[in-house]
């Protein structure tokens, strides 16, 4: 089983505009409302592929139920924690160039009372051969070393753990003992170099990418996911490095390709996939999120058609 985590789920509002004019008055167009929410995002891309998953977050106030409205218009399956604040709304705007611009709000607070629901139904579903995905920002209320608490929790009772965070979640998750560090990590160029402290510019190879990886699987990370915008991605595990170059797709929004390359991949390994199919479905899945509105995933038809065109070369 597949169990998603969103702790700081949102509506998330998509509109478009012509360009973003700061200090001006930005008439939007073709405004959508959708479930948001990394882990959310990572639920409707494995139902796309045909795959199962349970969503598991917070919900609170009359957004919330608009929230559980919309996710289970996608035919996913949810079991979330209701809450007393509410949630959040942000709003995405993007320009005819595909440049996303996002106005994110912070999150309600989450008490003592509903943490506790919340981590006691994680530990529920912490079994041997489940897979949690533990993705996005915390709300208030929660520690920035709740995702390393939570991998810890979710690794000992025999769950594998997928996290993609940034910040200092995602450094603190990784400063576990290996049997409690995350299997599998998605950090993009930035924050890969962030957590290195080197200062990214052009002088830094692929070369350079590959060690600092390789230097995560030494912490007990069974995978490394290297996501690299329109560079590609880079994939890292101790059975070797792969590269994958960006599919040319007429962007429409980038929102939720990240999310839809997780997706692709738990669903890849919960299907038992070799690993360089489970690469090539992942490139395809995330470049088919940039061509759809809103936060929606690609449908399996297109994912498909796009991994004709997707090429995974090893590169050691």
């Amino acid at each position: 089983m597949i169990i998603t985590v969103t702790l700081n789920p949102a509506l998330d509002k998509t509109a478009y505009v012509d360009a973003v004019r700061p200090r001006a008055l930005n008439r939007l167009r073709d405004v959508q409302l959708d479930a948001g929410g990394k882990g959310v995002n990572v639920s409707s891309m494995i139902h796309a592929l045909g795959g199962k998953s349970t969503a598991v977050g917070f919900a609170g106030g009359g957004a919330g139920k608009e929230l559980l409205s919309l996710i289970a218009q996608k035919g996913l399956y949810t079991d979330f924690v209701h809450i007393i604040a509410v949630t959040r709304t942000n709003l995405k705007v993007v320009d005819n160039d595909g440049v996303l611009t996002e106005f994110n709000e912070p999150g309600p607070h989450i008490n003592s009372d509903e943490w506790g629901a919340l981590e006691q139904k994680l530990a529920g579903l912490a079994v041997k051969g489940n897979t949690v995905v533990l993705s996005g920002s915390l709300p208030a209320g929660l520690g920035k070393d709740t995702y390393k608490k939570l991998s810890a929790v979710l690794r000992q009772n025999g769950a594998a753990v997928f996290l993609d965070a940034d910040g200092d979640a995602f450094k603190l998750a990784l400063e576990n003992e290996s049997d409690a560090i995350p299997d599998y990590i998605k950090p993009n160029r930035f924050e890969l170099l962030q957590y290195f402290g080197v200062a990214d510019d052009d002088s830094i190879l692929d070369a350079k990418l590959v060690e600092l990886c390789r230097s995560l699987l030494e912490k007990g990370v069974k995978l490394v996911v290297l996501s690299m915008g329109e560079a590609g991605a880079i994939f890292v595990n101790k059975g070797g490095v792969w590269r994958a170059s960006a599919l040319p797709v007429q962007v429409r929004s980038t929102v939720g390709a990240g999310d839809s390359m997780i997706g692709a991949l738990v669903y890849g390994f919960a299907n038992a996939l070799p690993d360089e199919q489970c690469f090539a479905l992942a490139i395809a899945a995330s470049a088919g999120a940039c061509t759809t509105e809103g936060t929606n995933p690609p449908n399996r038809s297109l994912v498909d058609k796009l991994l004709e065109q997707t090429r995974i070369e090893r590169i050691a």
